[in-house]
């Protein structure tokens, strides 16, 4: 259950505001940067303080993907640099931060960098930051002095029923657990087709790609990332020229391909992009075509890691 007492947190005084709700001031719809940035992040501590929170836990994790919806560009790194390596360890789903490292995040969404998660402290606690300098902090306590101190910060805070941007448990995408079952399965698979593609999702629109084999699908396995979303799929083939002709002449697909030096990299491409994909795959050994839209999904297996208790927590 999510917390019971929830405040929306923005700079946007409730006096310019419409009938409808609709804020008719002045302010702006992007971070300062500056002091109203730091006062947002100081009324966030003081929630947590009150809620006796000093750690919470990275939900629904993601960066940008091929298509970029903020008001700022997006920065290299999803604006994670300094806070977790390139590779993104460290930055999953159910993956647990000091209150610093948690308020460093709602900086990077309130500058829109690229990186958004959700921020939990189980029913305890919660922080959601939404478009337009929007936060949500859920607590399971009343908290008024720090109301009181978000006030003091220049910030108005009002009491919510609900976050709109809590998450969902209506209808999960992924119900299967990469169990045991799975990998035999999977074992199965490859002991007819010899070899796979395996796409790890370990964060929203952040993949790796690993082609399997009987040999070293237990290598692969041991390091992959917790929680991450997996597809196998067909493997690449060697006739990169026939997957080239195959595209659609409408649409977008993901190319997926195998550079000389075995190193697998993948473009979303649409029709207005066939003559450079070609170019730029022109040494590839291997390659594959796959759908982006989910009602074209047709994977050989699909499903997500589990914890080492073998519940599965991740909501993809």
């Amino acid at each position: 259950m999510p917390p019971s007492f929830v405040h929306r947190i923005t700079k946007y005084d409730p006096a310019d505001r419409d009938e409808h709700g609709y804020y008719t001031g002045t302010e702006d719809t992007v971070s300062d940067h500056g002091p109203v940035e730091a006062a947002y992040l100081a009324a966030i501590a003081a929630f947590a303080e009150a809620s006796g929170v000093d750690r919470l836990e990275i939900r629904d994790p993601q960066v940008t993907g091929f298509v970029h919806f903020g008001l700022e560009p997006p920065v290299e790194g999803h604006g994670l640099h300094g806070l977790f390596p390139p590779d993104l360890t460290g930055y999953h789903d159910g993956a647990e931060v000091t209150l610093p490292v948690a308020l460093e995040l709602v900086r990077v969404m309130l500058r829109d960098q690229g990186a958004w998660c959700r921020l939990e402290a189980g029913d305890v606690f919660t922080v959601h930051v939404g478009w337009d300098q929007y936060v949500y902090v859920g607590s399971d306590r009343l908290c008024p002095d720090a109301v009181a101190r978000t006030r003091e910060l220049g910030l108005f805070p009002e009491a919510m029923t609900h976050s709109p941007y809590a998450a969902q448990f209506d209808d999960p995408a992924v119900t299967e657990a990469a169990d045991e079952d799975f990998w035999d399965r999977v074992r199965t698979t490859l002991a007819s087709w010899r070899t796979a593609l395996l796409e790890e999702a370990y964060v929203c629109n952040a993949v790796r790609w690993h082609r399997l084999t009987l040999t070293n699908l237990d290598a692969v396995r041991a390091g992959l990332g917790p929680r991450a979303l997996l597809t196998v799929w067909p493997d690449l083939t060697p006739d990169v020229g026939a997957v080239l002709a195959s595209l659609p002449e409408e649409g977008s697909v993901e190319f997926v391909w195998e550079e000389r030096d075995g190193t697998i990299r993948h473009a979303v491409v649409d029709d207005t992009h066939h003559h450079e994909l070609a170019a730029l795959v022109a040494d590839a050994r291997a390659a594959r075509a796959l759908p982006i839209y989910v009602d074209e999904l047709d994977p050989l297996h699909h499903a997500a890691l589990p914890d080492s208790d073998g519940v599965l927590r991740a909501r993809w």
